[in-house]
């Protein structure tokens, strides 16, 4: 038990003592993380939530991660859709996913962009090479992003009190579980591989 508060208290140690720059770090990764997929969301929101608390940390995460997504898309959209359109789109496999995603309803792209586990790099990429118009992007960003940093601020904040408490910890884990099972469970019900 010494040994999970003692790591707590460094981990806050070093949160409060890297003053502005650290957080403001985060807060680039978070732009970064949308289009570096690598990176862990969950840790730079966590940083966030826990320097700037949870009304001001979600916002600014909220921002940023709606910036970083728009940022991706514009990048893909500019630079890789007419190679795209030219080389891969003739197969037939890959044009049916895409018209499957030009005609997908703003409220399943929604959801998509909520679910936790869902790689935003990924769906920048699908949104931008597809014919889906920016706002209708745009708007479901808005949507989706809402509960995707409420979802990693509270766990991130939470995990880091489970390391005082261990009760915390196995609740972040069930809804970590749940949350992949509803993942999975639209993931197979909107056929999307």
């Amino acid at each position: 038990m010494d040994f999970f508060n003692d790591l707590y208290n460094n981990i806050m140690t070093l949160i409060a003592s890297s003053s502005f720059y650290g957080p403001l770090l985060a807060c680039l990764l978070i732009v970064l993380e949308s289009i570096i997929p690598i990176l862990p969301l969950f840790v730079f929101i966590s940083i966030v939530f826990i320097a700037y608390g949870y009304v001001f940390g979600f916002l600014i995460a909220y921002i940023l991660t709606i910036v970083g997504c728009i940022i991706s898309f514009i990048l893909v959209r500019k630079l890789l859709t007419k190679h795209f359109d030219r080389k891969l789109r003739k197969k037939m496999k890959i044009d049916k996913l895409m018209k499957k995603i030009d005609k997908m309803k703003l409220s399943t792209l929604s959801l998509i962009i909520a679910i936790p586990f869902t790689p935003a790099f990924l769906i920048n990429i699908c949104a931008a090479l597809s014919k889906m118009e920016f706002k209708k992007y745009f708007y479901s960003l808005l949507i989706g992003k809402i509960s995707l940093v409420f979802f990693w601020g509270f766990i991130g904040t939470s995990l880091l009190e489970s390391l005082k408490n261990p009760k915390i910890l196995i609740i972040i884990v069930i809804m970590l579980i749940l949350a992949y099972i509803i993942s999975r469970i639209v993931t197979k019900k909107l056929d999307i591989d």
